[in-house]
């Protein structure tokens, strides 16, 4: 569901400090809000004020949200602990990893590329066999009947 950015309320937070969200500006920017915002049916913010900082900042007039009915103080303190206490950072070795990885995609070599259009060429060959023997087992069909 999207509401009105500026129809969300920010009450008494755990996080005194947002930190540098330009990051988050320019991966929304990028990509959208890749999660929602948690408010209760007040519309008061339970978790993510950050992302509501980036949306702001970029202008937006509308935001995508999940709301909570009925959860009371405490349960909106322990989402908003939760959802800044359960994540995980990529270790340095999955992080190199899937940079690696997404340079490989980005910047595929000359031998990469001549496997993709060979794999390309046998797929689209297959494509065209099994579709000819498919139509002659058809007609086959056809020929058989009285």
């Amino acid at each position: 569901m999207n509401i009105p950015v500026d129809s969300i309320r920010v009450k008494r937070r755990v996080r005194s400090d947002a930190g540098d969200i330009r990051s988050l500006v320019e991966s929304i920017k990028r990509y959208g809000l890749l999660h929602p915002i948690l408010i209760n049916e007040k519309n008061e913010l339970i978790a993510g004020e950050r992302r509501l900082r980036a949306v702001q900042e970029l202008g937006w007039h509308m935001v995508p949200v999940n709301v909570i009915h009925g959860a009371g103080d405490v349960s909106e303190l322990e989402m908003e602990i939760e959802e800044n206490v359960q994540r995980a950072d990529f270790s340095e070795d999955d992080l190199l990893k899937a940079y690696m990885r997404l340079n490989r995609l980005k910047n595929p070599g000359p031998f990469r590329r001549l496997l993709r259009y060979i794999a390309d060429f046998f797929r689209r060959l297959f494509r065209r066999i099994r579709l000819f023997f498919k139509q002659l087992v058809q007609k086959n069909k056809k020929r058989k009947r009285p």
